[in-house]
């Protein structure tokens, strides 16, 4: 290296001039490129929030979906095991119906075999027989009933027609009132003696074949059932696979970003060594060769001003992948204290008593200008009251990470309340208050208030759950 003692010596005026500005001209780049730092420490909060952010985003998504497993399974478990509680009365059911069938089919088949002949009602004989049967009436199974109408062509009054079982009704001429009446009786003896003959119970193979049916049906609910838990599981495999991954790629992500951040930081650390250096190697040099002019001191006076403050970030980090667990709702639906089935969601159908209880708050009940005074403040506010309870128990059991039935007996409440306003509306008015309907809506409102403060005095124990 140069001696600088030498180079005082031997250096001139300008040679000095030319140093001195070499060094303001480094220290002025090294403080544009610090000057850096603080936008992009900035930028890197900036990033450090938006990957927490995107963390949040893809841990809520992957709760909602577990939720949306969770329900599902709840759903599926429920219909099944009301579709296997109901087989018992499907069974009974299907043999009630197959043994309508048969004795339907039993009844038919003897009404077609009971032919109309000559001399089997009073006053029809052979050709009336012939009449007829022209006409499509040859046995009790063809015609269902008689009755009066106009004649076909408008004239002659009313004449007896016979409807016939296929087909529209018609009119035999010679056949009136004193042979349409036997005609009809004929016709329903013989159905009464059908039916009389008709089976009254299935035969044994049917019954058997239903009973087969059912267990067929009894066995694929079961094994439904079963699988319900399985296919839950795997469903919540899969989804916490998704969340792993995604996890893993952002975590890859903000490892990269961390890096780059690191060294970025680390070049600025550099830099800032450097331009102390070459603070200090000013400062020498000025001690040396003394001022050179207005011009140096400015120069000099920029150049030497100290550095700007690094702004205070949180610590860079390595992020790696934490997968939430994968908790079984259905399990904890069991455990004791748990009440009712956990992360079910009220449905939307409660929006429906909403609306009815927000229309009456704001218009009053049924005809508010006959209303009396204390009638219709009475009902809004008491429509009010339980719009805003509604809406407290609702809106946050709607929620994913909040999610739950709404508490026992909010239905018998909410019943009771509408039964009250509309038996104090029928009492109110003047055409209904004498009869009987406003007492007995307002019995049934009592009882319903009463098993509703009973359940939800009682929802706090295990397996209590909204109706």
């Amino acid at each position: 290296m140069t001696d600088r003692t030498a180079f005082a010596q031997e250096a001139t005026p300008s040679e000095t001039r030319a140093d001195r500005r070499r060094l303001v001209e480094s220290v002025r780049a090294h403080r544009r490129l610090l000057a850096e730092r603080g936008p992009f420490e900035v930028a890197d909060r900036r990033r450090l929030n938006r990957e927490a952010r995107e963390r949040d985003r893809v841990e809520a998504r992957h709760g909602k979906e577990l939720q949306r497993v969770h329900e599902k399974r709840v759903k599926r478990e429920r219909s099944l095991t009301s579709s296997l509680n109901g087989l018992d009365g499907k069974r009974e059911s299907q043999e009630r119906n197959a043994l309508a069938v048969l004795r339907r089919e039993s009844v038919e088949q003897a009404l077609r075999s009971t032919r109309l002949d000559a001399g089997q009602v009073n006053g029809i004989g052979n050709g009336l027989v012939r009449d007829l049967a022209a006409q499509g009436i040859r046995t009790a199974a063809d015609f269902r009933r008689v009755s009066w109408g106009k004649a076909p062509n408008g004239k002659g009054g009313e004449v007896l027609y016979i409807h016939r079982t296929q087909g529209r009704k018609v009119h035999i001429n010679g056949i009136g009132e004193h042979r349409g009446r036997p005609l009809a009786e004929w016709q329903r003896q013989a159905l009464a003696r059908a039916q009389a003959r008709a089976p009254q119970e299935l035969p044994a193979d049917q019954r058997h074949r239903i009973a087969e049916i059912i267990e067929e049906e009894r066995v694929r609910l079961q094994a439904e059932l079963a699988e319900a838990p399985r296919a839950a599981e795997a469903a919540r495999a899969e989804a916490a696979r998704r969340y792993e991954e995604e996890a893993e790629r952002l975590a890859a992500a903000e490892r990269e970003a961390a890096e780059e951040a690191v060294r970025r930081r680390a070049g600025f650390d550099t830099m800032a060594e450097e331009l102390l250096a070459l603070q200090a190697e000013l400062a020498a040099h000025v001690d040396r060769f003394g001022d050179l002019g207005l011009r140096d001191r400015r120069a000099r006076s920029r150049a030497l001003r100290p550095l700007p403050a690094v702004p205070v970030i949180p610590a860079p980090r390595t992020p790696e992948p934490s997968p939430r667990p994968a908790v079984d709702l259905a399990k904890q639906a069991g455990a004791p204290g748990v009440p009712g089935a956990p992360g079910v969601r009220p449905g939307l159908g409660w929006l429906v008593p909403m609306v009815f209880f927000g229309l009456t708050a704001v218009l009053g009940p049924g005809d508010d200008a006959a209303a009396p005074l204390w009638l219709s403040i009475s009902a809004r506010l008491a429509s009010l009251a339980v719009l805003a309870e509604l809406l407290r128990l609702w809106i946050p059991r709607r929620r994913w990470r909040t999610a739950g039935p709404l508490p026992a007996g909010t239905g018998q409440l909410a019943g009771a309340v509408f039964l009250a306003l509309f038996s104090a509306s029928m009492f109110a008015d003047p055409e209904h208050a004498a009869g009987g309907a406003p007492w007995a809506l307002a019995v049934v409102s009592v009882l319903l208030l009463l098993a509703g403060t009973t359940r939800r005095a009682g929802s706090g124990r295990p397996g209590e759950t909204s109706d």
